[in-house]
């Protein structure tokens, strides 16, 4: 079964999982505001910026990502969060809902307490990243990025069949494998 279609990735009754809400531009904090005022549990990663304003210098709290929130709701929860004001639409692939491991969330939480200045750039995938393919018939399976050629042709070397497979793929077929540090 492939990984999108996985149960554990669609809205559930009663357990609560986190999504991407993608808002209008410049609303992330209107948005979480009004969801908050709904009792929906949010997260907006925010940074703290010294920006420079011709001879002042002031501080600004900035989205980390641009036009998105994260929010843990159960299936009751989707109509009011796609109803509030400046929400657009929940982030999907390939047209189905998919849920943000826990573990990721926590991850950006612990990056954003850090207080440390943070550059979010969309990157290439690079050889040598663990990933996972997350669509079509090997969805699920983890491997190792052995070459990239262009953004649709990939070599994974899956971790369980020893092999290396050359794979058509588009990169949004792949995501980067994130571990947890140990405390």
């Amino acid at each position: 079964m492939s990984t999108i279609l996985k149960p554990e990735n669609h809205l559930h009754t009663t357990e609560s999982r986190w999504f991407a809400v993608y808002t209008r531009f410049k609303r992330e904090k209107v948005v979480r505001d009004e969801l908050i005022e709904k009792g929906i549990e949010v997260f907006l990663p925010i940074q703290k910026l010294l920006r420079q304003y011709g001879r002042k210098r002031k501080w600004v709290e900035l989205p980390l990502f641009n036009s998105y929130v994260f929010v843990k709701i159960t299936k009751k929860e989707y109509v009011p969060v796609l109803s509030t004001d400046g929400v657009v639409k929940f982030v999907r692939f390939s047209e189905n809902l998919i849920s943000i491991p826990e573990l990721e969330i926590q991850l950006l939480k612990r990056i954003i307490g850090a207080n440390i200045p943070i550059k979010v750039e969309e990157s290439e995938f690079k050889e040598g990243e663990v990933v996972e393919i997350i669509a079509g018939n090997l969805a699920g399976m983890k491997g190792t990025l052995i070459e990239v050629q262009g953004k649709n042709k990939v070599s994974i070397e899956l971790d369980h069949l020893g092999y290396t497979l050359k794979l058509e793929m588009p990169s949004s077929s792949l995501r980067r494998q994130v571990f947890m540090m140990e405390k």
